[in-house]
């Protein structure tokens, strides 16, 4: 038995047309990646600020908004400044002394070639070796050509991510400036009492875990970042060799990398390992036992304390958009990542609720007679 289905030429076409509209939006959206980013990590910014601005502009004179929005961004840009000038100057340091302990390395590996020798030409592995040498000084030849235009590369990089930094701190205080504005004007535009109140406790909702995400996220990593500043400062009295300087780029590196969820402090426990290797490979392993350590009690303790109910994401849900926020949008899209689940799963949590709300409405013999009445009327 053959089925046989005809389809108009106008609902085929707009089919397709819809089809079209998804991927070119899709693309648009890939293409305008990074405008989104900065965009969100403004939002997301003038979200976490929202309260304590408001709070301040309260104490203004005049309650001015754009006072207290001023003050606050003049806190943390002087915040920020003060950091930078007491972490760059151990991390040039820090860099400096690698630079100047690889000549000693190379002179060392010099001085015990001879075992090596000895094993090549046991076992006949000189030409191997030939290559590999021959290989490396042309790879050397190469990059050491390449050192101009990789630091022109570099410099350019470097002002595309500053002038990023700069335009999403413009927008974030333009978002806290005319935010309750626009705010205004959108329920403004409600002629449904009810549906208006309705909207505001979702969006209240959303505020709520976006708000606690960052306080919460910001207070574990604060913790985190002077607990291991304070294991190097107490290491430097144990091993001379690491500077006691050192503590500082670790809370900064510590800081930065474990609003990262998930696996940001492991990355940052890499790198200050690292760091401290360089100096003293012993404070270097003591380092790792106190980051594992630590790391447990932060997981089982820390977090969940500070945490508690804010975002109430499973581990699978958290890694899913962790990956998604990473590999889509970057660092940022990592970190704003989380917050963003969270308002989606706010969001389906009330579809559901209303859904199953008039699921039961329906089931209703007196709301099916009453719907049957309105409907022969």
């Amino acid at each position: 038995m053959k089925v046989r289905i005809e389809i108009d030429t106008h609902t085929f076409v707009r089919f397709w047309l819809v089809v079209i509209g998804f991927g070119l939006a899709g693309l648009a959206i890939y293409s305008a990646r990074t405008a989104l980013v900065i965009i969100g990590a403004a939002a997301f910014l003038a979200l976490a600020l929202s309260n304590p601005v408001a709070k301040l502009a309260d104490k203004m004179p005049g309650k001015s908004r754009i006072g207290a929005t001023a003050a606050a961004f003049v806190l943390i840009v002087a915040f920020l400044g003060t950091f930078i000038a007491l972490i760059v100057p151990p991390i040039i340091e820090q860099t400096a002394k690698v630079a100047d302990n690889v000549p000693t390395l190379i002179d060392s590996a010099q001085e015990n070639w001879h075992l090596a020798d000895e094993f090549v030409k046991r076992y006949g592995l000189e030409s191997q070796v030939d290559s590999a040498l021959n290989s490396a000084k042309e790879n050397a030849t190469s990059w050491a050509a390449n050192i101009g235009s990789s630091f022109v590369s570099s410099l350019g990089s470097l002002f595309n991510t500053v002038a990023a930094i700069f335009l999403a701190l413009v927008l974030t205080f333009l978002m806290l400036v005319e935010g309750p504005t626009w705010l205004r004007k959108l329920w403004g535009v409600y002629t449904d009492e009810d549906k208006m109140e309705y909207h505001q406790r979702l969006a209240r909702r959303m505020h709520m875990v976006v708000t606690g995400y960052v306080t919460g996220q910001i207070a574990v990593s604060g913790i985190g970042a002077l607990c291991a500043g304070l294991m190097v400062f107490i290491l430097h009295f144990f091993f001379p060799a690491v500077p006691m300087n050192l503590a500082l780029p670790t809370v900064a590196i510590a800081f930065i990398f474990s609003l990262i969820p998930m696996f940001g402090a492991t990355i940052a426990g890499v790198l200050i390992t690292a760091l401290l290797a360089f100096n003293n490979v012993t404070a270097a392993i003591v380092f790792v036992v106190f980051f594992v350590v630590y790391q447990q009690i932060e997981n089982n303790f820390v977090s969940p304390t500070i945490q508690a109910k804010t975002v109430e994401l499973s581990a699978l849900a958290v890694l899913v958009a962790v990956t998604i926020g990473l590999y889509v949008f970057g660092l940022a899209g990592g970190i704003i990542s989380i917050p963003i689940a969270g308002c989606i799963k706010v969001l389906l949590e009330d579809h559901f609720q209303q859904t199953k709300k008039a699921r039961k409405k329906s089931d209703k013999p007196l709301h099916k007679l009453v719907k049957k009445l309105q409907e022969e009327a």
